[in-house]
């Protein structure tokens, strides 16, 4: 889903704001910070460089946000390095408003993808990276690679009930590309 587009003033705002967490570009290198629950989910979503550019372009557009049933504002679409956005899980006055910016993009013949940072007001700190990969034999897997933790006190109150959600919402993503 497509929300209001972010105001110049709202990009302006996000642009500015700093990660609410320190190891910015962790999921790039793959050495996860201490203190944050991780994950590592990976699927088979068909073969070939037909399904490879479509399933990239399902990330890269911000179409498995919204088609795992989040809305997503972006302030660029398709996604490019310094993007802000901010997704919103949960309907009208229950959502949760999730502001990010892209640290990365994987840009290669093989491997497409990006990775977005925590900013002030998202209930969790840490970094998820989507990436699309066209393997040797044709298959095309795509990875969700992140690490959190909470932020807010709501989000340490719901403790596993929180974790459930993250969980819940991987899988939305696993299944949108």
């Amino acid at each position: 889903m497509t929300g209001r587009p972010l105001s110049d003033a709202e990009v302006e705002r996000l642009r500015g704001a700093p990660f609410t967490y320190s190891d910015v570009g962790s999921t790039r290198t793959g050495a996860m910070p201490d203190g944050y629950g991780v994950l590592l989910r990976s699927v088979v979503v068909g073969s070939g460089p037909e399904r490879f550019e479509r399933a990239s372009q399902a990330v890269l557009r911000w179409d498995m946000h919204r088609r795992a049933g989040l809305t997503v504002r972006p302030s660029n679409d398709p996604v490019a390095l310094g993007t802000v956005a901010v997704v919103r899980l949960g309907p009208g006055p229950l959502g949760l408003d999730a502001p990010v910016r892209v640290v990365y993009l994987v840009d290669e013949p093989r491997r497409q993808g990006f990775a977005y940072g925590t900013l002030p007001g998202h209930p969790e700190r840490g970094e998820e990276a989507f990436v699309v990969e066209l393997q040797a034999d044709g298959s095309v897997t795509f990875t969700i690679t992140a690490f959190s933790r909470p932020a807010t006190l709501v989000a340490r109150l719901t403790g596993p009930v929180g974790r459930r959600i993250q969980s819940l919402v991987t899988n939305r993503y696993l299944r949108a590309v």
